[in-house]
């Protein structure tokens, strides 16, 4: 499982990035760094990773420390699937 790239593909098929995160890695942030990423779109993201990967997020593990990057992000979902 290549958690990042999925992950990736997620958040440009989700935010309609284009290739915006063509070039992201682990340290490249989100929340903050990114227009399109406001609370909005961070439901629309979790549906689509729950989707994904097959597990359900409950709403007390969402915080801004899980979107403050694409690596914190990638660490939730491994430690969720």
């Amino acid at each position: 499982m290549d958690v990042i790239n999925d992950v990736k593909q997620i958040l440009v098929s989700q935010l309609q990035l284009g290739d915006q995160l063509s070039a992201a890695n682990e340290e490249t942030p989100l929340l903050g760094a990114i227009p399109e990423f406001d609370s909005m779109a961070v439901v629309t993201v979790i549906t689509a990773l729950e989707e994904q990967f097959g597990f359900v997020v409950d709403d007390d593990e969402i915080s801004a420390e899980v979107f403050e990057s694409l690596g914190s992000l990638c660490e939730f979902v491994q430690a969720k699937a």
